[in-house]
Parts: structure tokens; C-alpha cells; sequence
């Protein structure tokens, strides 16, 4: 059904009289708080992490983005992270809607666990804010990510610039994916297929392998161990979802020696990506500024918080289709970029990792050559 605007007002105001009403019944707060402005906050934003282990990213840069953009906008934040534990996540939840968020902001660990909480917070009154990953059959008011089918698109096109760069014309090509329980992993999928798909149908490349990784390293490993002894070692290039299963992958092609020879694709521009991305083991990553989506999420929630709804409409300027209901969320998207051996020095210079973090024992030399300092 396709909400009219008078429709989407009304609810927007609901949901705004309810946020300003609470502003002050904020409760005690267990997770890592701002602000840091001596003003008082005008609502409180809860915002729930996955875990630390599936990508560096959610506790290296994300956190450190989120609370960085609230606090200088004066919105006091409780960010905790569920440890890949659903029943933890759970238990976030309604701490959360319990002390009265006035805007929650969920990582999914599954569409399951994750529509539990969103329809909890809706019931609660809560606004709520899917990030990074679209939570299917949770109602989100709004989703905030980058654009993921451009992200795995830009992987697709990266395995063919690095096979086209080795002079490889015609390839044997796998697809580790990331986990079925996660939206991104079917939307970055989509994106590598669309952009591979015109090589598999000419013959260029023929597509021997497609599983998945789950997101991690170990699994990444086995999954392709089984793809490469199925293929007899005839796998020339390999799309890997992501930077932590490509470092997995990677090891494997260093015990057979032909790491280097070929090509993985990742993403998260992790300091270890970028690592293998300079001694030439990976050939490339995908760079996802979380500070611009940070940025993204923390304005959304001023606006909401506001009871700015011209705003928010100006900021979720998209729609992004939950496959499962058929609805469209309104979203803000940000722009990814691929990274090759290059560009390492932008995301450096970014302040989205750091030299001292990325130039270390055999990368100092790497990285003094990209001119990295």
C-alpha cells in the first residue's frame, strides 16, 4: 500500500508528540553515553551494534563515528553492542525502550531478532532507524546504509579490472557470500552478479562456485578449500563478500602458494584489507566512510527528534523495497568507493584507519612506496 503524504504527516507527528512528551524521563544508562556538549539533550538515542568479530568495522569505526556525530550535536547516545548473541540483543532492546529512547537504531544479527525489537519500540512509540542493514519484516521508520548493490557491484567490476590488469581473458570464478540471515549479503550479492553477469553470459568467465562465507574467516576458508578441490585448483578469481572472509580465503591461497596470483575481491576497508591490498594479496576492497553515514543516521535522528519531518524527508530522499512485506522504507544512502592499491593513501588521509595502525613490519615499506606516512 503506498502511504500518502496527509498519511505519513499525521503518523510523523504521533510518533514526534510522543518523542517531545518523554524528553525528560531519561533513564540510567549502562553504554557508552554522550553528550559531551553541557547542554541538555532534547531525546536520547539508543543504538544496538551486531558483534565484534564479523567485521572490524562495528567497534573500530562505527561506534567511534555514531558517538562522535551526537555528541557534537548535542544528542545524548547509549551504544552497546549485542556480542553476536540474539537473546543479548534482546535484552538490549528493551532495556532501551525501557529507559525511553526517543529514537532507536538497530545492527540486525537476523531479520528474525531484529523485527522483534523494531515492533517492540513501534508499540513503545519509538522511532526507529535501521543502519546499515534493512531489517525484513521489521517496519523500520527509516533505513540508513550505503548503497549495498553499488557495493558489491564495485566488487564485481573489481575482479574484472584485477583479471583483466593479470591479462587473464577467459576464468574459472567463485562467489563467497556473506550470510543468509543478512539483507546486505543478498544486496551485495545482486550487485556482483549484475556486474559479472555480461562476462559469464559471452563465455569470458564461467561461475564454479557459489556459497556461503557467513561472514567469517574460518568459514570463508573451508568453504572455498571444498570449491578449489571440486575445481581440481582451477579457480582464477574469487569474489569475497568481504575483507574478513577474503583474509581467511587469503591464507588458504598462501598455503598453496598462488596468493597474489589469484584475485579477491572484499570490502570494509579493514586494516588488514588494506594490508593484503598493498602487498598485492588482495586486489582490491571497498571503502564505506562510516563517518558519512554516521553522519546520515545522526541528522535523521535530530530531525526526528525535532518533529522536522520536511527534514527527514530531505535526508531519507529513497526508498529501499523490503522484499518481505513488499513495503518501501525511506532511506538515506551513502556513496561507496572501491580501493585499489592506489587509493589505500585516501583512506588514510581520511582518517578512516591510520598509518600507525596500517604501516607496520613488512607494510612500512609498502606504505613509504604508496606514499603513505
Amino acid at each position: 500500500m503506498v502511504r500518502t503524504r496527509r498519511t505519513r504527516m499525521a503518523a510523523f507527528a504521533a510518533a514526534s508528540v510522543l518523542i517531545l512528551a518523554g524528553a525528560a524521563a531519561c533513564g540510567e544508562d549502562d553504554g557508552d553515553n554522550g553528550s559531551d556538549s553541557g547542554t541538555e539533550s532534547a531525546g536520547k538515542v539508543g543504538v544496538i551494534l551486531p558483534d565484534a568479530t564479523t567485521s572490524p568495522r562495528w567497534e573500530g569505526n562505527d561506534r567511534p563515528s555514531l558517538k562522535a556525530a551526537f555528541d557534537a550535536a548535542g544528542i545524548e547516545s547509549d551504544i552497546q553492542n549485542a556480542g553476536g548473541d540474539t537473546a543479548k540483543f534482546g535484552t538490549i532492546c528493551d532495556s532501551m525502550i525501557n529507559e525511553g529512547v526517543k529514537v532507536l537504531m538497530i545492527v540486525n544479527l537476523d531479520s528474525e531478532s531484529g523485527a522483534a525489537c523494531l515492533k517492540k519500540a513501534t508499540g513503545a512509540g519509538i522511532v526507529s532507524i535501521d543502519y546499515d542493514r534493512l531489517t525484513l519484516g521489521g517496519g523500520a521508520s527509516y533505513y540508513v546504509s550505503f548503497d549495498n548493490v553499488q557495493v558489491g557491484a564495485l566488487m564485481g567490476e573489481g575482479l574484472t579490472k584485477c583479471l583483466d590488469d593479470a591479462g587473464t581473458t577467459k576464468a574459472n570464478i567463485i562467489y563467497i557470500n556473506g550470510a543468509a540471515t543478512d539483507n546486505n549479503a543478498a544486496l551485495f550479492k545482486q550487485g556482483y552478479e549484475e556486474a559479472l553477469q555480461p562476462k559469464i553470459d559471452a563465455g569470458d568467465y564461467t561461475l564454479v562456485g557459489d556459497v556461503s562465507g557467513e561472514w567469517d574467516a574460518n568459514k570463508a576458508a573451508t568453504a572455498f578449500d571444498g570449491l578449489y578441490t571440486k575445481n581440481a585448483g582451477k579457480v582464477d578469481g574469487i569474489v569475497s563478500a568481504n575483507d574478513t572472509m577474503a583474509g581467511g580465503i587469503i591464507a588458504r591461497l598462501t598455503a598453496n602458494k598462488i596468493a597474489g596470483k589469484v584475485p579477491v575481491t572484499g570490502q570494509d576497508a579493514s586494516i588488514e584489507g588494506l594490508q593484503r591490498v598493498l602487498a598485492g594479496t588482495q586486489c582490491m576492497t571497498v571503502y564505506k566512510n562510516t563517518n558519512l553515514e554516521a553522519e546520515l543516521a545522526s541528522k535523521l535522528a535530530i530531525a526526528v527528534i525535532n518533529g522536522d519531518e520536511a527534514e527527514a524527508d530531505a535526508l531519507a530522499d529513497q526508498t529501499v523495497a523490503d522484499s518481505e512485506t513488499g513495503e518501501d522504507v525511506k532511506s538515506a544512502l551513502a556513496t561507496p568507493e572501491a580501493i585499489y592499491q592506489d587509493g589505500v593513501k585516501k583512506v588514510i588521509d581520511e582518517g578512516f584507519q591510520t598509518a600507525a595502525d596500517v604501516c607496520t613490519g613488512a607494510y612500512a615499506k609498502l606504505c613509504q612506496d604508496a606514499g603513505i606516512s
